[in-house]
């Protein structure tokens, strides 16, 4: 027979069970936070682990919620396109030569961007988080970049792929594509970290800093030249030199400065990129062809598209270039058009409102360093006026000058970030990032590839945690845009 249990007792057991709720509370949130990092990590590396990590993230998410009173949901700046762009891509299915292949393909990949860009958002809540989602980022580009390396001094068989026109081309053997599908998707991927990248070492503010960001930037330039990507390496050089002409004439002239370096090193190179403006090759005709066969789709489902990843079920329909050869065209080569003619107008012009509003607002931020504090004047303040306080002030000087003297090796400089240059940084590169993929866009799709998919959801979800730090609200107007949350 049981006794009744005493208050003491119900006191200790009631602590024990708070005791427990903490620390499933914190194991959640770290567990949660890791998860994230290990997606953004082994995007690049590994997709379908990086797909699993996903999935724990999202449980253990959910589970922060339920445990944890002050994780609350957070409305991000762009989540009424994210879900237009949900709903009209899968009414689009409606309308699906194959409702089935476009259901299922709709849930697999839709359900995996916006996913990624919920995790991301709800989770990234501080600078030391988002430092911590740049080194992952970083981590994996730097294993990506090396690997591109590898393939370039050993040597890869690119014979039975698909990648060139080997006529045009005989003396093309070596596009690298490291853990990526094919050189234009790496190509693409190069882009954004080189922009990234750059983004940073506009607003490091050391020397050090800049050497170890310029020597990632030479590293990933070297890359993306050897994947002979012509659309990717000219979107860069535009990027590049529209920046050295509007703002810094240095970044222009070490622009011309390295591109002539790679051209002169690499006469295979400066054919590839000449052949954009000539008829050498097939692939802008074919594009062209696709593009006119894609338009005229759009002008027949212009509302709801063909049907969420039903592009080569339709498109012999349209076909008018290869006329019956068996070739499988999978997308238009230009999200823009794809998006259009697969999920129709409404859905296309979703996404663009998504995606350049949150490029608008990556670049809008702008993170400025905290106002000194003054401190209140005391009678041993010296005074310039008193020959005694001179000579105080000339003692303070010199102590101050021998601080300045003693200077950080190269890689603690370099891990040392003050916290408003480092989300100044990470906003500037995020924004050029996205210039980029908008550029790329046009000549390709490299968001037909589920990870540069997720991927670019990342990011998106990045540029809105981020400038949720300049949204906060301060506790007087004269520190305005400049609060910034931080762990330290």
């Amino acid at each position: 027979m049981s006794k009744d249990v005493s208050p003491e007792m119900q006191a200790v057991r009631a602590k024990r069970r708070e005791a427990a709720h903490v620390k499933w509370q914190e194991r959640f949130t770290q567990w949660s936070w890791y998860c994230v990092l290990a997606e953004a990590f082994l995007l690049a590396l590994f997709p379908p682990a990086a797909t699993a990590a996903l999935v724990a993230a999202i449980i253990l998410t959910l589970l922060r919620f339920r445990t944890d009173a002050d994780f609350e949901f957070r409305h991000l700046p762009f989540d009424v396109p994210a879900a237009l762009f949900v709903l009209l891509s899968g009414l689009s299915i409606v309308v699906s030569p194959d409702r089935g292949f476009s259901f299922y393909n709709w849930y697999n990949l839709v359900g995996v961007y916006v996913l990624t860009y919920f995790v991301v958002g709800q989770n990234l809540r501080s600078v030391r988080q988002a430092r911590e989602l740049l080194l992952a980022i970083g981590g994996a580009a730097v294993l990506v970049i090396l690997y591109g390396f590898y393939q370039f001094v050993f040597g890869v068989d690119i014979s039975a792929m698909k990648w060139v026109d080997g006529e045009a081309f005989p003396e093309l053997r070596k596009r690298v594509f490291s853990t990526w599908e094919n050189p234009n998707i790496l190509a693409g991927y190069l882009d954004v970290l080189i922009c990234l990248v750059f983004g940073l070492f506009i607003k490091a503010g050391t020397k050090q800093k800049r050497i170890v960001l310029g020597l990632l930037l030479a590293a990933g330039a070297a890359c993306l030249a050897m994947t002979y990507a012509r659309g990717a390496c000219l979107v860069i050089a535009v990027i590049f030199v529209l920046y050295g002409m509007l703002k810094d004439w240095r970044v222009l002239a070490a622009c011309v400065f390295i591109a002539i370096l790679l051209l002169v090193a690499d006469p295979v190179l400066y054919e590839r990129l000449a052949s954009v403006f000539t008829k050498i090759d097939t692939s802008s005709e074919m594009r062209l062809a696709f593009w006119e066969s894609t338009v005229a789709m759009i002008q027949d489902h212009p509302f709801l598209g063909i049907g969420w990843g039903a592009y080569w079920m339709v498109y012999p329909e349209y076909d008018f270039y290869l006329q019956g050869a068996d070739i499988l065209i999978v997308h238009a080569h230009n999200w823009y058009l794809n998006y259009a003619a697969e999920i129709g107008i409404p859905g296309m012009l979703s996404f663009v409102w998504l995606f350049f509003g949150s490029l608008a607002l990556s670049l809008r931020q702008k993170f400025l360093p905290p106002q000194p504090a003054i401190p209140e004047p005391t009678p041993f303040d010296y005074n310039e006026d008193a020959a005694a306080d001179v000579e105080l002030k000339k003692i303070a000087d010199s102590v101050q000058a021998e601080e300045e003297k003693t200077e950080l090796s190269i890689w603690k400089d370099f891990c040392q970030w003050e916290d408003w240059r480092l989300l100044g940084g990470i906003a500037f590169g995020l924004g050029l990032a996205l210039i980029s993929v908008a550029l790329n866009g046009i000549t390709d799709d490299l968001l037909f590839n589920i990870p540069t998919s997720m991927f670019l959801w990342l990011l998106l979800a990045f540029i809105a945690a981020v400038a949720e730090f300049n949204s906060k609200p301060e506790a007087n107007d004269e520190e305005s845009n400049n609060y910034i949350e931080s762990d330290h």
